[in-house]
């Protein structure tokens, strides 16, 4: 079957990887809503309409995505892309699902402070208003998916309070670190099985390969940005360590990307959380957010070659844990503690992500009881109505604006 699928790619050819380019293009321009509506149209596009797989092996292809960490949709995208095409299939698949919102954030960023004026504040605060929905949305979705027993919950719970007491990067990967103990200990009857086979082949010594420069990178990196001193190095490092430890869903990102950008002074909490709400409004993966921060960031090299180092630096690890982990998938998601473990350290996640909610985006973004009533009705359209997050950003803009406007003297 492996070397049926390997001849027809030599087939295809060029068309092959055109194919894969223009599937993926469409995506790129289309696909709003977040990474589950992603993986919806992946699956009517690519499995229903255009059949480059079955449904069994798309599913397992989604398993394998969602549990490692990294940014689901664009993992499963690459993937699909190298079923289809291999390796220049993958890398196509990828650039013209991500480059299309990263092209739009970059605009907005290069753009921003254009919105200096009062009503640009206005809009301003209603995209981080929008961000408080956004994000309310993610971790109520996330709490009742990955944290709806006791044993789940108290591990949210402790990933709370550790990154509350130790609110840094360290106490983020120690609250990982254990939910996945704990998992391990106490979830063993979470049902994680995942069903069919990928038809995807890749050696196993290809694969450690690549999770030997995956590990490489996330803990050399650290000590060689510290010896060498270049911003550039230091930006990567910084977008590297944050798509490496998303486990969840890509609004996990919010919280690493803070604690490696914000605090350490290289962007503002507001910019930050202005350019979060502006990713909503664009389709494809939320990781471009990335692009957005490359451009704002003050050290390293500036505009559009800082978005490619913050790009590379985010969607890398993932890419590089999929394709190491994929020789390795058929033994591991048939492992009780393999499954157990993973549901401890998304429970944790939920957590993290809930200290996030409440600090840096409640704390920036609400501070009046109107304020409060627009976050509020974003969040009911978003979760109750089932709006799509780009209206239910457009409106919530419109109305911090309008307020604004009632509000200035005459």
């Amino acid at each position: 079957m492996v070397a049926d699928q390997r001849d027809q790619q030599q087939e295809q050819g060029t068309g092959g990887r055109g194919e894969v380019f223009r599937a993926f293009l469409k995506l790129g321009l289309t696909s709003f809503g977040g990474p589950i509506a992603h993986l919806g149209y992946f699956r009517h596009e690519l499995v229903l309409r255009r059949r480059w797989l079955s449904e069994a092996a798309y599913a397992d292809l989604v398993a394998l995505c969602q549990f490692l960490p990294g940014p689901a949709s664009s993992q499963v995208g690459f993937a699909l892309g190298y079923l289809r095409a291999g390796l220049a299939g993958a890398l196509l698949a990828w650039a013209a699902f991500t480059l299309p919102s990263a092209a739009l954030l970059l605009a907005f960023a290069f753009g921003a402070d254009s919105l200096s004026g009062p009503t640009g504040q206005d809009l301003i605060h209603g995209l981080k208003l929008a961000a408080v929905a956004v994000v309310a949305q993610a971790v109520w979705g996330m709490a009742r998916t990955l944290a709806p027993d006791r044993e789940r919950a108290t591990i949210a719970l402790a990933a709370v309070l550790v990154v509350v007491f130790v609110p840094t990067g360290f106490g983020q990967m120690a609250a990982i670190a254990a939910g996945a103990v704990f998992g391990a200990l106490w979830c063993r009857r979470v049902d994680q099985n995942a069903a069919g086979h990928l038809p995807l082949s890749i050696s196993r010594r290809a694969g450690a390969l690549l999770l030997a420069l995956f590990l490489l990178l996330l803990l050399g990196l650290p000590a060689i940005a510290a010896w060498w001193s270049l911003p550039g190095l230091a930006l990567f490092e910084a977008f590297y360590r944050a798509g490496a430890l998303v486990f969840g869903g890509g609004h996990v990102v919010l919280p690493l990307l803070e604690t490696g950008l914000v605090e350490p002074g290289w962007v503002s909490s507001d910019a930050f959380l202005v350019g979060y709400g502006a990713a909503q409004a664009v389709p494809g993966p939320l990781f471009t957010f990335a692009a957005y921060l490359g451009v704002i960031v003050e050290p390293g090299p500036d505009g559009i070659l800082n978005a490619g180092i913050a790009l590379l630096g985010i969607f890398l690890p993932g890419m590089l844990l999929l394709m190491g982990v994929l020789p390795f998938w058929d033994g591991l998601r048939h492992s009780a503690g393999a499954r157990a473990a993973m549901a401890g350290t998304n429970a944790a996640v939920v957590g993290i992500l809930g200290v996030a909610l409440y600090h840096p985006v409640w704390t920036s973004a609400v501070a009046s009881p109107s304020d409060f009533a627009i976050a509020l009705t974003a969040f009911i359209l978003l979760t109750a109505w089932k709006a799509p997050p780009w209206l239910v950003l457009m409106a919530t803009v419109l109305a911090a604006a309008a307020l604004g406007l009632v509000a200035q003297p005459n």
